[in-house]
């Protein structure tokens, strides 16, 4: 490998990728924990298992709204303003949440829709942070490092439940300061990192590579003249405008292999704990047994992802994960065990994590620039609509049944059926190789 790519690499990654999963472990954390607040507000709220799977759930509806707009207003201001922009503003009304009794007071709204209306707020601000900075990585590294580095940025999706899981269930056993229970606690003091990060934000991302002080000159005209070259061999293929992007049928189609993703994803997070809790563990105890399937998604998605670049080979890299996530995710009806239901679920979550780096490879190998960011806020958008509907239908599906199984069996059938899209899409690897005239 050349000295200078070898050089620059290794400075951007480090530069900006713990950064980003540090900002995306917040955001994350921030949008499930209500997961682990549910095993006492929804009590203290009266919210059914349906109601609570709405409320969890309508905060994609309005992510599903602002996602492309949010998207190609980061592409026009830059980075560095709209995610500090982001940051804020979902900062504060996550720990809005915690005041949920008192905005029912206030509004005359009640407990169940005052969460509804604070959930969607908090869609509405958090919307284009996760495609924004996948757009941004775009911007910062050459198609066959994407893999590795999308999955070092989002292994923080696990890691905010193996971590954030156990110091959830602590927080919840924080009572009486200035008249506020656990759960309410639990969100105060979860925002505050998305506000402070905010202001760090603002100072510290670099829009693009031309601007960036802290790379050497070298390896500054290396990193432009490389990704310049990798826009013009897609432009080259078929050069898309924004509209085309968001009507492009393999855009379209990689939205459904991603509503089937965050489907078992979400499905799964919102309602694990209380799947969990049902063994007669408790509160504390349940968050750590919940965080085990995450442990492994941790290994899964920087392992998996490293190995798609290194054999550079995308479609089966993304399928087979989403069909053992399936198959986790339905074993887990079958069993009663405890401990069997708890490696079902494991195996589920290896194959939801270690799918999700690779899929981001797809859609970026054949759009660039603005397109890029627009279809990629396509795919974020329409496949967040499976974080309102899995967790919406599992909620329903246990209050009418008194079981879970027929929603985690809905779960895996969604992941099957991403499976065979992405085996029907295909993809053209030759879009990934590197440029020559950046190699030599």
């Amino acid at each position: 490998m050349d000295t200078v790519e070898t050089r620059t690499i290794a400075k951007v990654s480090m530069r900006l990728v713990p950064f980003l999963i540090i900002c995306y472990f917040v955001a994350y954390l921030d949008r499930v924990n209500v997961s682990f607040a549910a095993l006492t507000m929804n009590h203290d709220l009266g919210l059914s298992q349906t109601a609570f799977g709405f409320g969890a759930g309508v905060f994609f509806i309005a992510y599903f709204i602002f996602e492309v707009p949010s998207n190609l207003l980061l592409e026009k201001f830059g980075a560095r303003k709209w995610i500090a922009r982001i940051m804020l503003s979902w900062g504060i009304l996550s720990g809005a949440m915690a005041f949920i009794p008192a905005i029912a007071r206030a509004t005359g709204l009640g407990n169940e829709h005052s969460f509804y209306l604070v959930r969607v707020l908090l869609g509405a601000a958090e919307a284009g942070f996760f495609p924004g900075i996948i757009f941004y990585l775009t911007l910062w590294f050459p198609a066959e490092y994407r893999a590795r580095i999308v999955g070092y940025f989002m292994a923080a999706i696990p890691l905010s439940s193996v971590i954030g899981a156990p110091i959830s269930g602590m927080l919840l056993y924080l009572h009486g300061g200035f008249g506020l229970t656990g759960w309410q606690w639990l969100f105060i003091i979860e925002a505050v990192p998305a506000i402070i990060l905010a202001a760090v934000v603002f100072f510290y991302l670099t829009d693009r590579p031309a601007e960036a002080a802290w790379l050497a000159p070298d390896e500054r005209a290396w990193l432009a003249e490389r990704l310049t070259l990798e826009q013009r061999q897609r432009q080259a293929v078929h050069d898309y405008s924004v509209r085309e992007s968001l009507v492009n049928p393999r855009v379209l189609g990689l939205s459904l292999v991603y509503f089937g993703a965050v489907a078992m994803n979400y499905g799964l997070s919102f309602f694990l704990p209380q799947i969990v809790k049902a063994f007669g563990l408790n509160t504390f105890l349940t968050t750590v047994v919940s965080a085990t399937p995450y442990a492994v998604g941790v290994i899964a998605m920087v392992w998996w992802g490293r190995r798609s670049d290194r054999k550079a080979e995308r479609r089966f890299h993304a399928a087979f994960p989403l069909l053992i996530a399936a198959v986790g995710i339905a074993a887990s009806t079958a069993l009663d065990d405890p401990i069997l239901k708890m490696i079902s679920f494991c195996v589920a979550g290896f194959g939801i994590f270690a799918s999700l780096p690779v899929f981001w490879t797809l859609p970026t190998a054949f759009l660039s620039g603005a397109s890029a960011a627009a279809g990629i806020a396509v795919i974020n958008s329409i496949g967040n609509l499976a974080g309102f509907a899995g967790p919406f239908a599992m909620g329903w599906i246990k209050d009418e049944t008194g079981s879970y199984a027929g929603g985690l069996l809905l779960l895996a059938a969604l992941g099957v059926m991403a499976t065979g899209i992405v085996l029907a899409l295909g993809h053209d690897q030759a879009l990934e190789r590197a440029p020559l005239a950046a190699a030599e």
